[in-house]
């Protein structure tokens, strides 16, 4: 089961990657009509999906947690919660690289912590170390501290045209 699980905690990182580089083809394989970001967080989340099943195929879990879990879960969970309510679903989910014009945000937790959905994410996972091999935590943390590194690099001539 093991391999199974690696392969299920890195599959959206590949995606993501694609989607990063090539944003144009994403839009054009969606079609006219259809919304990319909307179609991008469906495949995400069934890739998170996927992930989680991972995860617990590889898990064993106790009750209580340990003393830390529920303040890395909560503050993690906080700032994803928070980024996407003030990006939504189309600025989550790449949507400047979509072709959408995306209002910049400096509410908090952004100009306070950087890359505030991935770190949320990290915090989550971290938490969970008591019931999940350290292994798979380490690939999953690596396969979004490998996105920050892409998406820090941003070059605008990829992205695709603008949405009419």
């Amino acid at each position: 089961m093991g391999i199974l699980a690696f392969f299920g905690v890195i599959s959206p990182f590949p995606f993501y990657f694609w989607l990063w580089n090539h944003p144009q083809t994403w839009v054009d394989l969606c079609g006219r009509g259809r919304d990319p970001s909307r179609i991008m967080a469906l495949v995400s989340h069934l890739l998170k999906v996927l992930q989680f099943v991972s995860l617990f195929s590889v898990s064993t879990l106790s009750w209580p947690p340990p003393f830390y879990f529920w303040p890395l879960f909560l503050i993690g969970q906080f700032l994803n919660f928070r980024v996407y309510q003030l990006l939504g679903e189309s600025g989550t989910y790449y949507g400047v690289r979509f072709g959408k014009n995306i209002p910049w945000v400096t509410e908090f937790p952004f100009g306070t912590v950087k890359d505030p959905q991935y770190v949320g994410s990290i915090l989550s996972l971290l938490a969970c170390v008591a019931w999940v091999p350290f292994l798979y935590i380490f690939i999953w943390v690596l396969g979004y501290l490998f996105m920050i590194h892409i998406e820090s690099k941003e070059d605008p001539a990829t992205r695709a045209k603008p949405l009419s």
